[in-house]
């Protein structure tokens, strides 16, 4: 078995605003990066509209005096701005670009972990901090270049909603296995502020086994890291006893 832990989710770099989360609870709203400029086909263009419900219902229902900050700011609030909605909780997909950052993830076989986090912005007295936590696990059914994926699947996922794929000929998809797959019902915290940067905190790197990178670095990476022991990590999310649910918000 292989697993890789992948950055996903609208935060400061991809968007200028990290999506909320209550501390207290572990509930989050999952919204995507913004989309760069591009053409859609037909009946796939995405658009932050789709998520703005669910982050009204979080910021009305989260009792803190930060309730503003956890709205994104207004150039990044139209709701007809496209977003790159990846991963698809609803489809179960994932896509990325098989020759530089999903280099590795395009080799996952059936059976192996994409597991997905996001730094979320906390409701409550410590919201100038981030949460680092997990908020999706994929087991792989398949990994399928975007080249081979006929047009009625082409709504799935977001690098074959963008036309002409010609432009992203190693683009692929990673379609998960229904029923052991999903977004969090709640969030798993992960992380921590160690040596000046974001990083898995001590006890879980030990308890995982470890991770591909310098002292569990995980504040942003080029290249995903790899959990060094899956079958640790499989366990010790089991242990977890949170809930998977194929919907995006």
């Amino acid at each position: 078995m292989n697993a890789i832990l992948v950055r996903v989710g609208i935060d400061q770099a991809f968007g200028g605003w990290n999506a909320p989360v209550d501390s207290s609870t572990g509930a989050f709203v999952y919204v995507p990066i913004p989309e760069i400029p591009t053409d859609f086909h037909p009946g796939c263009r995405r658009t932050l509209g789709e998520f703005l419900p669910a982050l009204a219902r979080f910021c009305g229902s989260c009792e803190c005096e930060s309730e503003l900050r956890l709205r994104p700011p207004c150039d990044a609030r139209a709701s007809d701005h496209p977003v790159h909605l990846d991963p698809d909780f609803d489809h179960l997909t994932y896509g990325d670009d098989g020759q530089h950052r999903g280099a590795k993830i395009a080799k996952l076989v059936c059976d192996d972990l994409l597991v997905f986090y996001a730094g979320l912005r906390p409701c409550g007295p410590y919201a100038d901090k981030l949460m680092y936590a997990i908020v999706g696990l994929y087991v792989v059914d398949e990994v399928v270049p975007i080249r081979e994926i006929p047009a009625e699947r082409w709504h799935e996922n977001a690098h074959t909603r963008r036309i002409p794929h010609s432009d992203w000929p190693d683009d692929f998809v990673v379609r998960a296995r229904a029923g052991q797959s999903g977004r969090l019902d709640k969030c798993i915290p992960i992380g921590e502020c160690r040596e000046r940067a974001y990083r898995v905190r001590d006890d879980l790197l030990k308890e995982w086994g470890g991770l591909s990178v310098k002292n569990g670095y995980i504040q942003r990476s080029a290249v995903p890291p790899c959990f060094l022991h899956p079958e640790r990590f499989l366990a010790w999310f089991k242990k977890q006893a949170v809930g998977l649910v194929a919907r995006n918000s």
